[in-house]
C-alpha cells in the first residue's frame, strides 16, 4: 500500500550525495526519509560524516545546508521530499560565530 507522497514521488525514500564545505569528505545517504526535516538529516549524517557536533568548548555547532542544483540554503524546517530530488547533492557548512564566548 502507498501514500499520496508515495505515488507522487516514486518512493518514501530518497538518495543524496552529502559533502562538508571543503568537498573533503563526501557521503551517499541512501534511504532518507521524504518524510524527515533538513534539520533531522543533518543530525544524522554528521556522526556518518565524522564532522563534528560541537565547537572544542562545547557548544554545539548549526549546520547551513546548500543545495547545489539549486545554489540556495535549506531551511531546516524544509522536509526532503518537498527540497530535494533523487541523488541531488548538498553542501554542510557550519556556522561559525566569530569571536563568541
Amino acid at each position: 500500500m502507498t501514500n499520496d507522497r508515495e505515488q507522487k514521488n516514486g518512493s518514501a525514500t530518497v538518495t543524496l550525495e552529502v559533502t562538508d564545505v571543503s568537498r573533503q569528505k563526501l557521503v551517499r545517504a541512501r534511504k532518507v526519509s521524504r518524510d524527515a526535516s533538513v534539520s533531522e538529516l543533518v543530525r544524522d549524517i554528521l556522526p556518518q560524516m565524522r564532522l563534528p557536533a560541537t565547537s572544542g568548548r562545547g557548544e554545539p555547532y548549526t549546520y547551513h545546508v546548500r543545495l547545489e542544483r539549486e545554489g540556495r540554503h535549506l531551511h531546516g524546517s524544509e522536509r526532503v521530499g518537498d527540497a530535494l530530488q533523487e541523488n541531488d547533492r548538498i553542501v554542510l557548512q557550519p556556522n561559525i560565530d566569530a569571536g563568541a564566548r
